[in-house]
């Protein structure tokens, strides 16, 4: 039998308070994730694959284009760990680019929108920095996924890389 307390609520109130903070917390969280979606629309991007092999952590990347190449290097030495701002460049030749952005996802794991707008330092050049947030594993497996404004419209690639906890 519940006890009742001087104002006559029962002592399940607080439990009623907590489910209802809980339900609300989870609607907010699928709100967050729609809306991300929704941002990150694709359907204006044509993708091109990258080339097999790739290792950020040791090179540039390259995708193929219809008429050119789409490069993308993450300038560090050694492995690529989380929470360290990372020097980004994006190349294009063949091309004419007008504006880079690079955005890293988690590959298995909903991590949430990381996305970074580059700087032209010269035609088909752009430059910038960038961090993928806190890794909840001691390695990550993320994508950097390169979009570039074209006056053809978008066009972009992902390359992929594994991230260690730092």
């Amino acid at each position: 039998m519940n006890k009742r307390t001087p104002l006559g609520h029962s002592r399940a109130f607080p439990l009623l308070n907590v489910l209802m903070l809980v339900t609300a917390l989870a609607l907010m969280a699928c709100l967050a994730y729609g809306l991300n979606s929704w941002l990150r629309d694709d359907s204006e991007i044509t993708w091109f694959a990258p080339n097999p092999g790739c290792a950020l952590h040791t090179g540039a990347c390259s995708a193929p284009l219809d008429n050119g190449v789409l490069s993308f290097a993450v300038d560090v030495d050694g492995p690529i760990e989380a929470l360290n701002v990372l020097p980004l460049e994006v190349t294009v030749k063949g091309v004419p680019a007008r504006q880079a952005s690079v955005e890293f996802i988690g590959r298995d794991m909903e991590m949430g929108r990381h996305h970074f707008d580059l700087i032209t330092t010269a035609p088909g050049h752009f430059h910038g920095q960038g961090q993928v947030g806190l890794c909840t594993q001691a390695v990550m497996a993320w994508r950097a996924r390169v979009v570039v404004t074209t006056p053809g419209g978008k066009i972009g690639s992902w390359f992929d890389f594994e991230v260690t906890r730092s």
